[in-house]
């Protein structure tokens, strides 16, 4: 079983130009097989109309197939031509084809003629068409002297050509001595008949190699005319004399330089008329003189041109309509117009047409006793003549048939027999052409047969159609029929179609249509069957297509096609770089299903195509890759129009690199004052390429652009010419100018300088004027150079004084310039200020108030008021001792302010001072005051030593602010079960004398959490807490294992150790953050220990004994109480957090300790961090820190 494969077709994207595989599947007529006997037939000959080479041999073709093989002869201008007498012609063995061997002797031009080949057997006689031999012929062009064509700029004027005759025509084009073609244009262009013709004519037209060259392509020659020397001269360039001693003859027309409306060079007149054949290509022609220079446009009367079949040449001036037909016959108009007016040319077009088939006639094959029809029928302009040849013999001086009949362009042949077999030759011609078609009439007996191979398997693609062969023979000829499957039934046409050759069309093949198809021939004289076998397959896809990409140049690329198909078919799969093969190139690579591009250059700019081709079917995707990169540098730039404050910048812009330009920077480089420095000129779109810059004077310019577009900037262009402006005066005056006394006798006035580019013209100095502003003297004025400061000596203290500072150079002064106001030194001021009072608020703020200073005293800019305040010792103790004073500066005209961060129960003094930019004034009369008693802070320690089994031992001191004097002390401590939920509360109140306490009376093996605080009358501070466990039974103790002495206890609690140390760093960096300020943390570091309580002589403990209810409590503690909430504790590493103030100066004054308000009243709030009060009864307390989590293990 042979395979036979569908054709294949394509299927494209579109994003894809189409790759298009075109099916040609003739449906010939029934073809006789050669082993059965047959008359002649024509397979192969020479075109009519045949130009050799003649310095080739000379080959004419005719082949011919028949039963049994046909002979051949040839007849030569209508007679015999006996090939046995010619040395130098041969005929081919089994052809008749002839080779006329001339390169060794013989000329072609012995052998024109026209030539006609008979192929014959016993059946009948074929012939070929009549072939005329001719030889090429390239003659050479008859030498001329040619004068030089003067010509006046503006005129018309028309090159000739004139080619030799040859044979075929040549083609016709102009180039100059280094073989580079002429340029042309709309004003040059070159007419259908080769002469050059000029619209009219310019200054660069002057050259002396003009040469027209005619190129035949049969012989492969060049032939050239003399070259053509033309000079266009301008009536400038004519002086007086030459154009006296000139007569206008020597001039190319007699017409001066002038504008004009056109008039046609060719076609001559209004009107013309053309004739044109059948599918020939059919040109018009119009070339047309003006100035301006005309355009050319065209319609066609009472018709629109064919879209499809229209194109336009030599910039319009030639209309050519392809495959023209008779209905193209009609009256064509061209225009030549310019803006003085226009003419126009009407062509009047003729399509004739050589003999065209409607019907050839075609073989027809009949048993004997059969009937039959030959059609011959072909039209043209004019129509043509038919007439009848048989076996080439003219019909009418044949022997009679009674089997045929003749009439007009058809032969009726009725009960034919073996005797009627012949060829017959049908002949449609008029004065155009002819046709000669061979037709033969065979007259067999045969069984039907089928020619197609047996049990063909075929493969079509899912939706494409299939065509299922059964090509068959038999005479008569037999019927079809095709059946489906091994029992299928006669298939009908509503599914199907039936084609004359016996092939049977699946229109749109589906899976289901995959089976084994069986074709049945019949005639008369038998039957004849064949199996074919039909397969489905799946379509190939592309699921992901390339996609289109922007890539900069030297970048890298990627484009992914994932191919999906049919698995029993193999796909291979091809990159394609603009429809052709990718280069041979390592910056390519195919990997998979992707191609994958490097180091991209601007050659890689193209399409690319994956095409995924399988035995049955092709498809392709296609992206474009655009390459795209910074804009290359502008070029050739070119300073223009020079004016004293302007110039004319034009350039040529770079390659865009697929990036269109968005805008130009043109940078200038002051040579004279800053050479080789760059500056930003001006920025214009992208679409201009001239500017107008407005320049400065007395600078040396040079220009340089850059081109801008997505992708970046471009390098700086090469460097324009230099351009110097002329000098004037300032335009500007400098800037920045103040008057600042440095001393309090003095007046400093400084200013910035102008660059040397604001100087507009050498000696730049600068004249300095000053005045009181409240005097009536007159300025005062200066001329410096070089300098950006002048010093005016002597002046009164903190005086303000007018100020002005003007630029001028060589040539003249800038405009007046604007006036500041400055004021003479400052110094001290003289007076303090007076009426301190203090109101204290609390035990830690208080209120100053003030009267302010008189304003000439002074003596300077009023910064503000400065409060220097200290404490002087605390008020339960009588020696005095110095401390560091505290400063808080108000600024403005304030006239009170509040004092924060102060301690409580201390005795504070202050005073009050003025400020200006001098610094500061006398100081005011000392005040007192006394802060109030305030809470305590919490004890400086508390330490639980020797515990026992029912005892802990508690040791602590005072704090280290009592903030007054200590009443008593407050100690409060509940029990913490082993969940870390806390039990009852208990709340202790202790002397103020005491420092140790022994509670008793606990139980064993028992964690307790302490919470104690001081008091003084103005309250309880804040507390310090503690925890400690009771030590375990001895009964009990005996029966556990000592898990000290365990190495995993030990390594535990080394753990343990290191990160509580690590925590405590991070709780003491966090409290050094909080609100003390700087001289609170002095004090906090030498407390005066005049304030520290002082303990017992004796240092007696005291002693506590729980209440016997309060024992009775302890054995039903876990029954009468519910569990707590899981509590948290505190460090219990014996260590004591110091409570800050509440207070902090950072949240009050400004300058080096606070900041006030407008009215110097306090912002802001400073609040101390506190431990949150032990939980009572069954309520929890929350977990201050996370180190209580670990001290709680036990």
């Amino acid at each position: 079983m042979r395979l036979k494969i569908m054709p294949q077709k394509k299927s494209l994207s579109v994003l894809q130009t189409p790759l298009i595989l075109f099916l040609c599947q003739v449906m010939s007529a029934l073809e006789v097989p050669l082993d059965l006997v047959q008359p002649p037939t024509i397979t192969r000959q020479s075109p009519k109309d045949y130009i050799i080479d003649p310095r080739e041999n000379i080959e004419i073709q005719c082949e011919a197939k028949g039963k049994p093989p046909p002979s051949f002869s040839w007849t030569r201008n209508g007679t015999h031509f006996d090939i046995d007498k010619d040395p130098l012609v041969k005929m081919l063995p089994n052809s008749g084809t002839l080779v006329i061997s001339i390169t060794i002797e013989g000329k072609a031009e012995t052998y024109e003629g026209v030539y006609q080949c008979t192929a014959r057997n016993e059946r009948g006689a074929a012939i070929s068409n009549n072939i005329v031999i001719r030889p090429s012929r390239s003659p050479l062009w008859t030498k001329e002297k040619l004068e030089q064509i003067t010509i006046l700029k503006g005129q018309s004027l028309v090159l000739p050509c004139r080619p030799p005759l040859g044979l075929p025509p040549p083609i016709i084009f102009w180039m100059d001595n280094s073989f580079q073609r002429l340029p042309q244009s709309e004003r040059v262009s070159q007419g259908l008949n080769g002469d050059l013709y000029f619209s009219n004519v310019l200054p660069e037209d002057t050259r002396e190699d003009y040469i027209c060259y005619a190129r035949f392509n049969h012989t492969q020659t060049i032939q050239q005319k003399q070259p053509i020397s033309v000079k266009v001269h301008s009536m400038d360039e004519l002086n007086d004399t030459i154009t006296a001693n000139l007569s206008d003859s020597e001039f190319y027309g007699a017409k001066s330089y002038i504008e004009r409306p056109p008039k046609l060079l060719t076609p001559e007149g209004r009107t013309s008329h053309k004739e044109e054949l059948r599918e020939n290509v059919l040109s018009l022609e119009c070339i047309a003189e003006g100035l301006p220079t005309p355009s050319i446009n065209w319609t066609k009367e009472d018709g629109e041109l064919p879209i499809n079949r229209t194109f336009y040449k030599n910039f319009k001036k030639t209309l050519n309509i392809i495959h023209v037909s008779e209905a193209d016959s009609g009256k064509y108009k061209c225009t030549a117009r310019n803006s003085l007016g226009f003419v126009e040319h009407t062509i009047s077009v003729t399509v004739k047409a050589a003999p065209y088939w409607i019907t050839a006639p075609r073989n027809l094959v009949l048993s004997p006793g059969e009937d039959g029809t030959l059609i011959c029928r072909a039209n043209g302009n004019p129509k043509p003549n038919i007439s009848w040849l048989i076996n080439g013999v003219p019909i009418e001086m044949a022997p009679d048939d009674p089997s045929r009949k003749i009439d007009g362009d058809t032969i009726l042949f009725s009960d034919v027999q073996e005797s009627s077999s012949a060829v017959y030759q049908c002949n449609a011609s008029n004065e155009y052409g002819y046709l000669l078609a061979n037709a033969f009439v065979n007259v067999l007996a045969e069984p039907p047969r089928i020619l197609t191979e047996v049990d063909l398997r075929y493969q079509v693609i899912t939706d494409r159609p299939a065509m299922l062969d059964c090509a068959f023979f038999g005479s008569p000829i037999p019927t079809i029929e095709w059946f489906k499957g091994t029992k299928g039934s006669v298939l009908q046409e509503n599914t199907y179609v039936f084609h004359d050759n016996g092939t049977l069309e699946i229109p749109v093949a589906q899976k289901e249509s995959a089976d084994t198809y069986t074709c049945v021939v019949r005639n008369k004289l038998g039957m004849a069957k064949n199996d074919v076998h039909l397969e489905v397959k799946d379509p190939t896809r592309i699921i992901k297509q390339p996609e289109y990409k922007i890539v900069q140049r030297g970048g890298r690329v990627s484009f992914e096609c994932t191919v999906k198909h049919d698995p029993t078919l193999i796909a291979t799969l091809t990159w394609l770089k603009d429809y052709g093969e990718l280069p041979n190139d390592g910056r390519f690579s195919i990997d998979n299903d992707h191609l994958v591009i490097m180091n991209i250059s601007d050659e890689d700019d193209a399409t690319y195509t994956c095409v995924a081709n399988t035995s049955l079917d092709i498809v392709s995707a296609s992206a474009m890759l655009r390459v795209v990169d910074r804009p290359n540098p502008p070029f050739d730039l070119e300073l223009t129009s020079f004016l004293e404050r302007s110039v004319q910048l034009s350039w040529i812009p770079g390659e865009e690199n697929n990036s269109p330009i968005t805008e130009f920077i043109i940078e200038y480089e002051d040579a004279f004052h800053e050479p080789g420095i760059w500056h930003h000129q001006t920025d214009v779109p992208g679409i201009q390429t001239t500017a107008e810059l407005k320049l400065s004077p007395y600078v040396k310019y040079s220009f340089r652009v850059i081109a801008v577009n997505s992708i970046g900037r471009s390098l700086p262009s090469e460097a324009s010419e230099y351009y110097m402006t002329k000098a004037a005066e300032p335009e500007e005056n400098p800037t920045a100018v103040e008057g600042i006394g440095s001393e309090p006798d003095n007046l400093v006035i400084t200013w910035q300088p102008l660059k040397g580019f604001d100087s507009n013209g050498p000696g730049l100095q600068y004249k300095v004027s000053w005045r009181q502003k409240d005097g009536d003297d007159e300025w005062t004025s200066v001329v410096v150079a070089n300098v950006s400061k002048y010093i005016v000596s002597g002046t009164p203290t903190f005086v303000p004084y007018l100020v002005k500072v003007q630029a001028l150079n060589n040539v003249g002064f800038a405009p007046e310039p604007g006036i500041i106001i400055g004021h003479s030194g400052e110094d001290l001021p003289m007076v303090a200020p007076s009426n301190v009072r203090v109101n204290v608020v609390n035990s830690t703020l208080a209120e100053v108030h003030w009267e302010p200073v008189p304003p000439k005293s002074i003596r300077g800019h009023l910064k503000g008021y400065r409060i220097y305040y200290w404490k002087v010792k605390n008020s339960s103790k009588r020696n005095r001792r110095h401390v560091e004073k505290k400063i808080l500066t108000f600024n403005g005209n304030k006239t009170h302010g509040m004092l924060p961060g102060l301690e409580p129960f201390s005795h504070y003094t202050l005073n009050v001072r003025v400020v200006n930019g001098k610094g500061e004034g006398p100081a005011s009369v000392d005040q007192v005051f006394n802060t109030p008693e305030g809470v305590p802070g919490a004890p400086l320690f508390l330490k639980i030593v020797n515990p026992t089994l029912d005892s802990l031992t508690l040791e602590w001191d005072p704090p280290s602010h009592p903030n007054g004097i200590l009443t008593a002390y407050t100690l409060k401590f509940q029990p913490i079960n082993s969940t870390h939920e806390l039990g009852p509360l208990v709340d202790l109140k202790i002397p103020a004398n005491m420092t140790s306490l022994i509670l008793r009376n606990l139980s064993y093996s028992t964690r307790y959490k302490f919470y104690f605080y001081a008091q003084t009358a103005a309250g309880t501070g804040s507390p310090i807490t503690e925890e400690a466990v009771t030590t375990v039974d001895e009964a009990m103790a005996s029966r556990q294992v000592d898990i000290a002495t365990q190495g995993w206890f030990i390594g535990l609690m080394c753990a343990v150790a290191l990160l509580i140390l690590i925590l405590l760093i991070v709780c003491f960096i966090r409290r050094n953050k909080g609100g003390k300020y700087p001289v609170k943390e002095k004090e906090d570091a030498h407390a005066d220990p005049e304030i520290q309580p002082m303990k017992e002589d004796d240092g007696t403990f005291g002693e506590y004994r729980f209440p016997s209810e309060l024992n009775d409590q302890k054995g039903s503690d876990a029954e009468d109480h519910k569990p707590l909430k899981k509590g948290s504790r505190t460090p219990s590493d014996r260590t004591v957090k110091k409570e800050d103030s509440d207070d902090s100066l950072v949240d009050y004054g400004e300058g080096v300790n606070g900041q006030f308000n407008e009215d110097g009243s306090f912002i802001g709030q400073y609040s101390g961090k506190k431990e949150k009060e032990p939980a009572e009864g069954n309520e929890s307390s929350e977990a201050p820190s996370p180190v209580n989590a670990m001290n709680s293990f036990v």
